[in-house]
């Protein structure tokens, strides 16, 4: 059969609950669906993978198939699919290209898909250009309305193979000024579902601040400030799950208690050290890092390693820097490991600091100050990645110095991109709408004229040349790459 002609491929992408026989991946697309997977050396790439154009038609029972057909004519239509489903991109040594697609942007605006962040770049983070859009939702996520106390902040977003899974802590509209943990997922961070609580106080006053990660073996992890300990102290303590479902053995929501406590051996001032809102799980080389700060021994971030999560062993100080560490992600490039932490300090801005090691971090970087008076304090930071990209971060913040109306706001790393209209009017984003799409603000009585210009994530470089374009009110776009 030539290659030219329709091949009907179904892929078993091994999900917690598809069973591995299962040929065709259910109607929940992950964005990443192909990216374990190489097809042919042809047009479009995942992840750095060559794939050929994919298109989805559904099958009986809910499944979902891909009909591959390797035809030039088809690429451009391929990486709108890719890029617009899946936040994918197209080869990079082939041209970029926007065009129109169905769909309904609101009137007076324009909506951009396929502007997401590439893989992690290092050199902009050293140089510290970074092209942060806010989301247009400000903010991005509200506590409910059900009960009067009402103050949502602390993310922890886990990527997922169907999305995310995003952690919070929060009085997510109940009755009592209790800290407890949640979580919802999301597919897009556009859409939000499936919103509950995952971790009670318990024998405590507050559980929050929660750090969360998912292991290689499908596990979850959550560690999270518990308040008060026997001297009136915070402490982190350690949640495990193999199913997300059940927490240190019981059912969610699971009622936190004095034996989920960690210990740090060697750190001679831990008995009184107040850990509070600063401890950061990363899981690496078969081991857990504990990223942490104690308020009674400030101006440093230290780490600590334990084999199980509960016992640890103190490794020393990485970043002298009168902040709190709120997040630490790993990534690699060209073979070289790369440490991105996230701090704040309950003020109008946050910083970032970057390592080689996960032991020695540079001086810490301003990322982001606050957008107005409704984000003036920010309390927590926690980065949103997709396999080695960072697309953005989340942030808890609100509008007075006390700290009990907060919301998350959400900002994404993404390429810049200018339309310039024919009577050179310059028209940029007003904003984001998840890590993957813009919002315009155009005329909405007459169609726009003119070409775009791409810039890289640093906001600067640019990328390609101008690539014509009309742009109508309501539409619906998509930056897509074509050989």
């Amino acid at each position: 059969m030539k290659l030219a002609n329709w091949i009907v491929l179904c892929f078993a992408y091994k999900l917690k609950d598809t069973s591995a026989d299962n040929t065709c991946q259910q109607k929940r697309q992950p964005k990443n669906l192909l990216s374990k997977q190489t097809l042919f050396s042809t047009y479009t790439t995942l992840a750095g993978k060559p794939v050929v154009f994919a298109e989805p038609f559904w099958k009986g029972g809910g499944s979902m198939c891909f009909s591959i057909r390797a035809i030039r004519a088809k690429v451009f239509l391929a990486c709108t699919f890719l890029v617009a489903t899946l936040g994918v991109e197209c080869m990079a040594e082939s041209k970029r290209d926007i065009q129109r697609v169905n769909g309904q942007a609101e009137l007076g605006t324009i909506e951009l898909h396929g502007v997401a962040a590439n893989e992690f770049d290092p050199r902009i983070w050293e140089k510290g250009t970074l092209n942060f859009v806010p989301d247009v939702r400000q903010p991005l996520l509200e506590p409910r309305k059900g009960g009067v106390c009402r103050n949502i902040y602390a993310p922890s977003a886990v990527d997922i193979p169907s999305g995310w899974r995003l952690f919070y802590g929060a009085w997510d509209g109940v009755d009592t000024m209790n800290d407890r943990i949640y979580s919802v997922f999301t597919p897009d961070f556009v859409d939000f579902q499936d919103r509950k609580m995952e971790i009670d106080h318990g024998d405590f006053v507050h559980v929050c601040n929660v750090s969360a990660i998912r292991i290689p073996d499908g596990g979850w992890r959550l560690m999270c400030t518990c308040y008060p300990t026997d001297n009136d102290r915070n402490k982190p303590g350690f949640f495990t799950s193999s199913d997300g479902k059940m927490w240190n053995g019981s059912a969610a929501p699971y009622k936190a208690n004095k034996s989920d406590l960690v210990t740090i051996e060697g750190y001679d001032k831990f008995a009184d050290a107040d850990i509070n809102g600063m401890n950061v799980i990363l899981y690496e080389d078969g081991v857990y890092r504990l990223y942490f700060n104690n308020f009674r021994d400030f101006g440093r971030v230290y780490r600590a390693t334990s084999k199980d999560g509960k016992k640890f062993n103190f490794d020393g100080s990485v970043l002298d820097f009168g902040a709190v560490v709120n997040d630490v992600k790993k990534f690699s490039v060209d073979g070289k490991s790369w440490y991105l932490m996230g701090l704040h300090m309950n003020r109008d801005r946050l910083w970032y600091s970057l390592s080689n090691d996960g032991m020695t971090f540079s001086s810490a970087h301003e990322l982001a100050k606050n957008l107005g008076e409704k984000d003036r304090y920010i309390v927590a930071i926690g980065w949103v990645t997709k396999d080695n990209r960072l697309l953005g971060f989340l942030y808890g913040a609100g509008e007075v110095p006390t700290l009990e109306r907060n919301r998350i706001w959400g900002r994404w790393l993404q390429k810049r991109i200018v339309f310039v209209s024919n009577d050179a009017t310059r028209y940029e984003a007003a904003g984001a709408l998840g890590p993957n799409r813009q919002i315009f603000v155009v005329p909405r009585e007459r169609v726009l004229e003119g070409h775009f210009e791409v810039y890289s994530e640093d906001g600067t470089t640019r990328i390609g040349g101008d690539i014509p374009a009309k742009l109508q009110s309501g539409g619906v776009y998509v930056l897509a790459v074509v050989p």
